[in-house]
């Protein structure tokens, strides 16, 4: 059974103990608030109070070898990096460290982080997609550009199967699964589930196709497009940085 560490309960932390403790109790918590530890402390295995930069205590606390550690202190940079360098040094193999300054993700990961969370910045990167399109019901990133998202069927895949729209050449998606719109309720929400994809089945109007791509090739599925200015712009900025990087040389 593997181990969990969540050093630090800030709102990041809460949410994914109280999600992990559903599955397993090997968990072990601690922060310097008692309130916090008093509301968790039947969900684990062990909960102390106690000065999150104590090392003699630290090292008491966790002299079993743990698997996964979840950092989120809270309006404290410092105790994130020192905190994060002494679970390194325990050997604490995955280390998910939450952090509200992009500025301290690289040190985070020099310190020993195997991933930095960054709750706005990803919140922001998977609800801006849904105000900048309304075909877009759902968006999250996966790895790198590669996205996941529920598109509502444009017109025009309207009336053709996956085959005859040939969108995996044409506009670089693939479709994974259709929820139908037969299957969507008067408030046009989908009582239903995504259903595999058979090949000759003819998209219709209102269906939501579950599509999987580069972020850029999905944006324009769901016709979002930059505008010419916006583009325009963008190809001189990144004139201008290789001219930069140019001249360094």
């Amino acid at each position: 059974m593997r181990l969990f560490a969540f050093v630090g309960l800030g709102s990041f932390a809460m949410s994914m103990l109280e999600r992990i403790a559903e599955i397993t109790d090997q968990i072990i918590a601690v922060d310097d608030d008692q309130s916090r530890i008093e509301h968790i402390k039947e969900m684990v295995s062990t909960a102390y109070t106690m000065n999150l930069l104590d090392e003699e205590a630290f090292e008491r606390v966790f002299h079993d070898p743990v698997d996964v550690a979840v950092v989120d202190i809270e309006e404290n940079s410092a105790a994130l990096l020192l905190v994060t360098y002494r679970l390194k040094k325990l050997g604490v193999p995955e280390i998910i460290v939450k952090s509200n300054s992009e500025e301290y993700e690289e040190l985070l990961r020099m310190a020993g982080a195997s991933r930095v969370v960054n709750s706005d910045k990803e919140a922001a990167s998977r609800v801006t997609p849904l105000v900048l399109s309304s075909s877009l019901t759902n968006f999250m990133p996966i790895s790198g550009d590669l996205v996941l998202a529920e598109v509502i069927a444009p017109n025009f895949v309207v009336g053709k199967t996956v085959i005859e729209g040939d969108l995996r050449r044409e506009h670089h998606i693939n479709v994974v699964a259709v929820k139908y719109a037969s299957e969507m309720n008067a408030e046009k929400e989908s009582t239903g589930v995504f259903h595999d994809l058979d090949a000759t089945y003819r998209f219709n109007a209102g269906d939501v196709l579950l599509v999987t791509g580069k972020e850029s090739d999905v944006f324009e599925f769901s016709s979002i497009q930059k505008s010419a200015e916006r583009a325009k712009k963008q190809v001189n900025y990144n004139a201008l940085l290789k001219n930069i990087f140019t001249h360094k040389k």
